[in-house]
């Protein structure tokens, strides 16, 4: 019979590469990815990797990445579902959310390129 030993996820900010990410065991579990605009963190796209799906790090992840906004004096505008409905649940960071608006989709297709 072998123990399986698993430390704690670990988030991470990855600026170079304007994401967070989730580790487990020191690898790469997910992700959620952002652009930022003037005091605004504009979040797109999260994503957990099949392997660890259903463990409940996508919200593991996406609150450290809101806690780490709101350290950093920035804004979050939810352009991601999984942020948006993450934000539905959990009204601690009402004061610091923006809405998407159609200005900040059009400048979130300019930097994405599409």
């Amino acid at each position: 019979m072998s123990e399986q030993t698993t430390t704690a996820p670990v988030v991470r900010r990855v600026d170079a590469r304007h994401r967070y990410e989730i580790l487990v065991d020191g690898d790469r579990a997910g992700l959620t990815a952002y652009r930022d605009r003037d005091d605004q963190r504009v979040f797109f796209h999260t994503e957990i990797d099949d392997a660890h799906a259903g463990q409940g790090l996508a919200a593991v992840l996406v609150r450290q990445a809101l806690d780490d906004v709101r350290a950093s004096g920035l804004r979050i505008v939810p352009v991601c579902p999984y942020v948006a409905k993450f934000l539905t649940k959990h009204q601690e960071f009402a004061d610091i959310t923006d809405p998407v608006t159609p200005e900040v989709l059009t400048w979130l297709d300019a930097r994405l390129g599409r």
